[in-house]
């Protein structure tokens, strides 16, 4: 009888261990259902903000690239002053962010170059790339492409209509800029020349970029009227290089010799008007209005002898420096929600030989020397 119950009591236990087991087993399956639930339902989240365009989520989780293990490339399409100081703001603002290159490179006003680099920047793996475009229209596809493939853009001297893929964008104002200067030269016309009527030439780049170009034509023209000076155009021509604009201009003196005021809306042509007008031994007779700042254009506006009356300075290192800053940013995964898709405006400086000093401060601040 002892023997039985001891057998009864054995199964008993048995009965209850195998109970316990399996209560437990399925405790763990349904803990381990529910986290792969959370899971998904959490993964199936993201996916739905990141497809409703909300990526704040996607934004939080990425950590993005150390800056030593980042490659960026600045394109500028010329070789002058102007984009010479904005390659040096790119390398500048690349060096002092430590990344591991900073490649550059000019395009030479060629549509079809512009395309390859961009091309072969993205082929090589270049994260970011900090670019003056040639063009609003014709550049945009090859920009939106490499940004769609991994690649970020930034931009500099160029407002952009269609760029909501950028991370940041920094350029002038042509009008506004042109506007001011034009606004100083109308004084100093008034001034040494009185009520009479001007014969403007007119050198620019308008087959180049014709609503760069065109706006800052516009912009000096409406100030002209505005500040009461009367004029006529007599000669308008394209020449945006020193040596063709000292051709350019030279030329429009010998064909037109009653221009006695010549506007010029970019470095190049400002130096090279400068230039035909004291080649010509004009310089008391001609004046000139321009457009840039640099050390050469801000020596020859504190020269006594030279034609050149006052130029608009823009901030080329500035607009190099801000961008490639904003695009390595966000290269390393930093908030650019603020500047995405925009772009800033950096005022320009107009220069005057009617105030030497300010001239002269301008220049010590771009770490020119003084020229007294």
């Amino acid at each position: 009888m002892k023997k039985i119950v001891a057998l009864l009591l054995a199964l008993c236990m048995v009965f209850a261990l195998v109970a316990c087991s399996s209560s437990k087993s399925t405790a763990e399956t349904t803990t381990a259902a529910a986290a792969e639930t959370t899971t998904t339902a959490a993964a199936a989240e993201t996916t739905t903000a990141a497809a409703s365009g909300d990526t704040t989520t996607a934004a939080a989780s990425s950590t993005g690239m150390a800056a030593a293990d980042i490659t960026v490339a600045g394109i500028v399409f010329q070789d002058d002053q102007f984009m010479n100081m904005l390659t040096k703001g790119y390398q500048d603002a690349a060096k002092a962010a430590g990344v591991k290159s900073c490649l550059t490179d000019n395009t030479n006003n060629d549509q079809a170059k512009e395309t390859e680099l961009i091309n072969t920047y993205l082929a090589q793996g270049v994260n970011g790339l900090a670019i003056a475009p040639l063009n609003g229209d014709a550049s945009v596809a090859a920009l939106k492409a490499a940004d769609e493939k991994g690649m970020k853009i930034a931009l500099t001297n160029i407002d952009l209509k269609d760029a909501d893929f950028i991370v940041a964008g920094y350029t002038s104002n042509d009008y506004n800029n042109c506007y001011l200067a034009g606004t100083e030269a109308a004084k100093i016309i008034k001034q040494k020349m009185g009520d009479t009527e001007v014969k403007l030439g007119i050198v620019q780049f308008k087959s180049l970029l014709p609503d760069n170009s065109g706006n800052r034509v516009k912009g000096y023209e409406t100030a002209l009227t505005d500040g009461g000076v009367k004029f006529t155009e007599v000669a308008n021509q394209d020449a945006w290089l020193q040596d063709t604009a000292l051709e350019t201009a030279s030329a429009m003196l010998t064909a037109h010799p009653e221009i006695n005021v010549i506007i010029a809306v970019n470095d190049g042509g400002t130096i090279g008007s400068v230039m035909a007008v004291q080649n010509a031994g004009l310089s008391d007779k001609v004046l000139v209005f321009g457009h840039d700042g640099s050390d050469q254009i801000s020596s020859m506006i504190l020269d006594d002898k030279s034609p050149l009356q006052c130029v608009v300075a823009q901030d080329p290192y500035g607009q190099g420096y801000k961008s490639m800053t904003a695009l390595i940013n966000a290269i390393e995964g930093q908030d650019y929600s603020a500047t995405k898709g925009k772009c800033t405006y950096l005022d320009g400086i107009v220069l005057s030989n009617q105030d030497k000093d300010a001239v002269n401060k301008w220049r010590v601040d771009q770490g020119f020397a003084e020229i007294k």
